[in-house]
């Protein structure tokens, strides 16, 4: 609006005839439209306060962002949708606590998790005249996953790193431990029956150790190295298939039951065969073995236009929240004799053919996981850590 207009207007009204006025207001009304237009078409949200801290006004970003209709915010405290800071110090211009209100971020949890970085603007710091404030929202979720996803890669790097000096460190040894234990067994094999069974034993139990062990750097190796895609259109029923063969022994002693439900037209996918067999034999496995008393795994799959979903879900004792939290950090497992590695192995595999996973799972409830795995290739290449200038 023309800087003066409101002024030039007031000091002329007992000058204008009622034509003229209403080509004013008309004037007004249609400035204050594309106002209004332009306020509800960027993505930061925009909430005015007036001098008690209510909202008299408040842009379609604002309202989205806090899960509100903009009808519904007019005349109601902000603090009914943003909690924890002092309303009252802000509209009296309380400048230590204005100062910390900068920058804040807050956590939304409805109707969609998101985290918002706000600031307020007291409109007395542009017109004494005026109370209130303005206050600005930004959705920052994209540029938290973002900064999580460059933390996690770096994370790998370094992992990478640990791994490359765990095989060359541990490895060499481990192979040169078990061809002694060989040769000692042959040893062994030589001497009388009384003396043979006693070292027999302990010999076997070192041997399964080293083994144990040479298993668990594998794996872990296994986990964190990229290793190359070899994708060309493949059957998911037939790799589930595939799998569950291999676990056919393991599934009956544990007395569970296995339910599969694919659609007769499921369609073929650019997969690393080996590798998808993996994921699944990892999430399978994981889901018997926590069925300890016997249950049910339910798998099913869904096409849509991008993805292809595959569901397990078991009938076992389910996860905590804090359990959740960690389920795919190395080494983070509840078996007694687990490496911690195998849902990390899985996770990077559905990674790397450009997928997702999601785990869904409450205590006593069991435990669903569901790769999302893309019809059309996708590959995700981890960012390289940034290096140091020397």
């Amino acid at each position: 609006m023309t800087p003066g207009f409101i002024e030039k207007l007031i000091a002329r009204m007992d000058r204008l005839d009622p034509e003229s006025l209403q080509t004013y207001f008309l004037r007004m009304s249609q400035e204050k439209g594309l106002l209004e237009t332009i306020f509800h078409a960027i993505q930061e949200g925009i909430v005015v306060l007036d001098g008690t801290g209510r909202v008299s006004y408040a842009n379609h970003a604002a309202a989205k962002l806090l899960g509100v209709g903009v009808a519904d915010m007019t005349g109601q405290p902000i603090q009914r949708y943003v909690h924890d800071i002092d309303w009252e110090g802000v509209m009296q211009l309380d400048e230590k606590e204005w100062s910390r209100l900068v920058s804040r971020e807050i956590e939304i949890t409805y109707p969609e998790h998101r985290f918002v970085v706000f600031y307020v603007v007291p409109l007395a710091m542009v017109t004494a005249a005026e109370p209130g404030a303005v206050v600005i929202l930004r959705d920052v979720t994209r540029d938290r996953e973002h900064e999580a996803k460059t933390i996690e890669s770096e994370r790998l790097n370094a992992l990478m790193l640990l791994a490359a000096g765990m095989a060359h460190e541990i490895g060499n040894p481990l192979n040169s431990l078990n061809i002694h234990l060989q040769l000692i067994g042959r040893e062994v094999a030589a001497l009388p029956d009384t003396e043979r069974e006693n070292l027999r034993e302990l010999l076997d139990v070192t041997q399964k150790e080293v083994q144990r062990l040479d298993g668990i750097i594998t794996q872990f190796l296994r986990a964190i190295r990229p290793a190359p895609l070899k994708l060309e259109p493949t059957s998911v029923r037939e790799v589930l298939q595939e799998t569950l063969d291999f676990l056919k022994h393991e599934v009956r002693d544990r007395d569970v039951l296995i339910e599969v439900e694919l659609p007769d037209e499921l369609p073929p996918i650019p997969l690393d065969r080996q590798q998808i067999r993996q994921a699944f034999f990892n999430i399978i496995r994981n889901a018997i073995q926590a069925m300890t008393n016997g249950g049910l795994l339910k798998i099913a799959a869904r096409a849509s236009a991008q993805f292809l979903a595959i569901t397990f879900k078991d009938t076992g004792p389910g996860i905590t929240p804090e359990r959740l939290a960690n389920m795919f950090e190395p080494f983070s497992t509840t078996k007694a004799d687990g490496s911690g590695l195998g849902l990390m192995i899985v996770q990077r595999i559905v990674r790397d053919h450009g997928g997702q996973m999601e785990i869904h799972s409450e205590p006593h409830a069991g435990t669903t996981f569901t790769l999302f795995l893309p019809r059309e290739e996708q590959r995700i290449r981890l960012l390289k850590a940034p290096g140091k200038n020397v």
